[in-house]
């Protein structure tokens, strides 16, 4: 029940930044809604896709449907009012990351993929919807340019992997490593750490 609820504080997270995205990009109510379900459910989708579950799982549970699309009818009328619990939204996000990149794992071990897949399925999982949503917006997807994101995620998934083959318990393992991507996230956004990026190259002379 402990990780159904983390589960869905995570969608609704998502949800309300793919919202508040669209809501920055002046769309309609209609795109509102179809970029917050995109955010929110998009990762578990391509989850289910590359392992063969149809239709997703997502798609077969109303309540993952409408949770997503009430928090975006919630953020397109109240928008100025949520824009300003950044912080808390930030932190229900890490939570959201850690909960789907682990337990996105943990579907891919339990569906029979080797655990180098699991991991990255996992990471996939965790990150695919903001990444759909970056792109519907035009935009280079955030995980690629700036912020501790995809390694914190892939970070979770490997602590899940390496449990998988020492065959530790799986409940214990993915609890412990959703708090350490919420750890990882929490800290980087406070310390502003960002991944290394390259220099761009000396002009020379004309």
């Amino acid at each position: 029940m402990v990780l159904i609820a983390l589960e869905f504080l995570g969608l609704v997270a998502f949800a309300a930044s793919g919202a508040l995205a669209a809501v920055r990009a002046r769309l309609d109510v209609f795109g509102v809604i179809v970029l917050g379900l995109t955010t929110a459910l998009g990762g578990g989708i391509i989850r289910d896709v590359l392992l063969g579950i149809h239709p997703p799982t997502s798609l077969r549970n109303w309540p993952y449907l409408a949770v997503c699309a009430a928090t975006a009818l919630i953020v397109f009328a109240f928008h100025p009012q949520v824009a300003r619990l950044r912080r808390a939204v930030l932190l229900a996000d890490a939570l959201g990351l850690g909960v789907f990149a682990t337990a996105g794992t943990t579907v891919a071990l339990s569906a029979g993929a080797t655990v180098y897949a699991a991991c990255l399925i996992g990471m996939t999982s965790g990150i695919g919807g903001g990444a759909v949503r970056d792109l519907l917006l035009r935009e280079i997807p955030l995980v690629l340019r700036k912020e501790i994101y995809a390694v914190a995620a892939l970070t979770g998934a490997v602590c899940v992997g390496v449990g998988h083959v020492l065959r530790l318990p799986s409940g214990p393992v993915t609890v412990v490593a959703a708090a350490m991507v919420v750890a990882i996230r929490v800290v980087s956004l406070w310390r502003q750490w960002n991944a290394p990026v390259a220099r761009p190259p000396a002009e020379g002379p004309s």
